[in-house]
């Protein structure tokens, strides 16, 4: 039966109380105002020295860019940081799939902080998405002590391609966090391999850790790294992992004595330890410790650190010449073409690089 008109039906709807909107209008006009604030060179070191966090992580973040708009002002700011730098232990940490790296770090670095005083940086060089060029391991939310640790700070950062897992601006990052007040700087890298030279080239002190029972233990780690490790750390022993572990600790130790002696006068150790019954970890600091007065007392330390800052001259000339090309205008124009000829097997790879080298060098020689 049809419904007279203007008959109501057996549903109505009845008008609702008005919601605010979602987002505070007077909070969302202070954050356009900010986000129109470019800082400066100045703004961002004059920040970072007086500890300031955000402006230390934005800074990093601006280090990190790829946008040519952001290389000349992330190098101004490294430079008016670098004065500040320089008063921190650098140590590097690397080791085997499994060996409990992120689990080491944040009970070893729970102890500096708590029982030594020491204000700690991480730099968790995360292995990177090919998608989207971004960390993918998220070290942070492994380290559940000192995420949250006030003396702590934790910057996880995508390897983006580099050999090794390390940073291209890895350098540049630990200026930055010497100069914000931390004494103690932690590069923690992927995993072992020929390219973790990249690593131990950037730090004091450099720490390999293994585990126990994993099959044949000197096969487990390359000759190259065993030579650059200044101690060797046998993991996770505890339970019924004691035995294995000081069985592997006597093979490493005996397997170091064929090595020839270190320039620095160090005769690297071996040692094991349990991140999760924290025994050993004190004594992992303490042979940092013994190694930093030994390097500081023959003139090591900083003979090193100089060597340091030569090789970051030259990772900055390779740095500016690959940014410089690949953002010059007529190589940029020709490369898509290029690129799709050698997709399309029209030539080989050697023709097109001279190409755009030529085309490169011809431009800026003129």
């Amino acid at each position: 039966m049809s419904r007279e008109k203007g008959q109501a039906g057996a549903l109505s709807v009845q008008k609702g109380v008005v919601q605010p909107p979602s987002i505070n209008p007077d909070m969302a006009d202070r954050l356009r105002r900010n986000r129109k604030k470019q800082l400066t060179a100045d703004d961002y070191a004059d920040g970072i020295l007086r500890g300031n966090r955000t402006i230390l992580s934005q800074a990093i973040t601006l280090i990190e860019s790829s946008l040519p708009e952001h290389y000349d002002l992330a190098q101004a700011v490294v430079e008016r940081c670098l004065p500040a730098s320089s008063r921190s232990v650098r140590l590097g940490i690397t080791g085997v799939p499994g060996a409990g790296k992120s689990t080491f770090i944040d009970t070893f670095g729970t102890m500096l902080t708590r029982h030594y005083g020491r204000r700690l940086a991480v730099l968790a060089i995360d292995p990177s998405s090919q998608q989207s060029k971004g960390s993918i391991m998220g070290d942070k939310t492994r380290m559940e002590q000192l995420s949250l640790d006030p003396d702590a700070f934790i910057r996880p950062s995508p390897a983006a391609g580099t050999l090794g897992g390390v940073a291209r601006k890895t350098r540049e990052t630990i200026i930055l966090c010497e100069a914000a007040g931390f004494d103690t700087i932690i590069v923690e890298t992927v995993g072992v391999g020929q390219s973790e030279t990249a690593a131990h080239s950037m730090v004091d002190f450099f720490l390999v850790l293994m585990l126990a029972g994993a099959g044949d233990e000197l096969q487990g780690i390359k000759r190259g790294i065993m030579e650059m490790a200044d101690t060797i750390i046998i993991t996770k022993a505890d339970g019924n992992n004691r035995q294995k572990a000081e069985m592997a600790r006597v093979e490493y130790k005996n397997a170091l004595h064929l090595f020839p002696p270190a320039l620095s006068k160090w005769s690297p150790r071996v040692m094991t330890c349990s991140s999760v019954e924290k025994t050993g970890i004190n004594d992992v600091w303490e042979t940092v410790r013994d190694y930093v007065s030994l390097t500081k007392g023959n003139g090591w330390f900083w003979e090193r650190r100089r060597e340091q800052a030569v090789t970051r001259m030259h990772e900055t000339i390779i740095d500016t010449l690959k940014f410089s090309f690949y953002n010059h205008p007529e190589v940029m124009a020709l490369l898509p073409e290029l690129e799709k000829q050698l997709r399309e097997g029209e030539v080989t790879s050697y023709k097109p690089a001279l190409m755009l080298l030529d085309k490169y060098f011809s431009s800026n020689c003129r």
